[in-house]
């Protein structure tokens, strides 16, 4: 597991305290305090980790020869952590994006696990869903949705799905043909055009990466896992329920009570199914937002505890600004909300389509005032 690296003490609120230790009284790099303690004592606290987790601050040490690569950090990140990881990584590698965001400027939006298999080369799926770390983390039931659409090279894979040989009669036409499969390296992407992107095809020895596989990867008794092909739909989700529980949050402050909460879920959902109908009409379906973990629950989630509705909602109670309430509250995580209103604004507004989403457009509004 890579982890980026700090330097910290064993802060005093922590069971590993101990005045008499070095880790207690002087820094240590938060990867030794990981695999020494067996807890990520800064940002999971009170949590035991698997033994057999080890933290590496070597990234390219990291994602050495590993078949699956999981990206699970702020989406700031990701476009410099992938340069640093070219030429690292298995070429035939796949991907899992856990970041929930989407990229977006005045001229496009696009997806992050797109945006990864891009800079890497490899096909990246998408997990979003109602998913607060800590309870995860203390194995509190929960349920996610994981996003993948197998490329056809992984699924036909000749090893695997035997293609008949070809059957020419002499002098006649082919009857059936031969197709080398290991030669198909085209796929769509989330709009239904051809991806850029030109994968390798997997050893056959390896077995294929596919919904059976993610779901035994993933799945727990404590945590659920539904396998869907709507790549964009979970993403887009994971992004812009965000906005909307900034706007609970900012209800919440006021003091409108839970009805106005709820009708606040209630448009923002909508918004949420309208924008991805309009912007990714190829492959959304609106089940994936009214159905998934990673629609409705994670929506009612965020907007009922999560850290953009906790902070929107502070904001408003202390008349100070999100950006303060995320550096007083977050111990130097940040809020994936802020920078989603600011975007998807911008996106918007470029394309004059400010009037059709109210909720998304007035929630950046209202918080670039405050």
């Amino acid at each position: 597991m890579w982890v980026f690296e700090e330097e910290l003490t064993v802060p005093s609120t922590s069971k590993h305290y101990d005045p008499g230790s070095k880790f207690s009284t002087q820094p240590h790099k938060l990867t030794r305090l990981i695999n020494h303690f067996h807890e990520n004592v800064k940002y999971l606290p009170g949590i035991t980790l698997p033994s057999n987790l080890v933290a590496n601050p070597s990234l390219q040490d990291s994602v050495r020869d590993s078949s699956i690569l999981i990206f699970n950090l702020p989406h700031q990140f990701i476009g410099g952590l992938c340069d640093q990881m070219k030429g690292h990584i298995l070429p035939y590698a796949r991907g899992v994006s856990c970041i929930k965001g989407v990229a977006v400027d005045s001229e496009d939006v696009s997806l992050f696990s797109e945006s990864i298999g891009e800079k890497l080369g490899i096909y990246c799926g998408a997990l979003s869903g109602a998913n607060i770390a800590n309870e995860v983390a203390q194995e509190k039931f929960s349920e996610t949705t994981i996003a993948y659409d197998p490329p056809p090279m992984d699924s036909r894979n000749p090893s695997r799905n035997p293609t008949p040989k070809a059957t020419t009669p002499q002098g006649g036409t082919p009857s059936s043909s031969h197709l080398d499969l290991t030669a198909i390296d085209e796929h769509k992407d989330t709009r239904g055009k051809t991806s850029k992107v030109k994968l390798i095809v997997p050893p056959p020895d390896l077995p294929p990466i596919d919904h059976n596989l993610l779901k035994t990867l993933f799945h727990r008794p404590y945590f659920h896992v539904q396998v869907v092909s709507d790549v964009a739909g979970v993403s887009l989700s994971g992004a812009l329920k965000n906005i909307v529980a900034i706007a609970t949050g900012f209800v919440a402050g006021l003091g409108w009570g839970d009805n106005a909460k709820a009708a606040v879920m209630r448009v923002g959902l909508l918004e949420m199914v309208k924008f991805g109908k309009m912007f990714f009409s190829k492959s959304v379906h609106t089940e994936t937002f009214t159905e998934e973990s990673a629609g409705v629950a994670d929506l009612i989630t965020s907007c009922s505890g999560g850290r953009n509705y906790r902070c929107a909602k502070m904001s408003v109670e202390r008349k100070v600004s999100i950006e303060e309430v995320e550096r007083e509250e977050l111990n130097g995580q940040m809020l994936q909300g802020l920078s989603t209103a600011k975007e998807v604004y911008g996106f918007l507004k470029a394309r004059g389509k400010e009037d059709e989403f109210p909720l998304l457009v007035g929630t950046y509004r209202e918080s670039s005032f405050r």
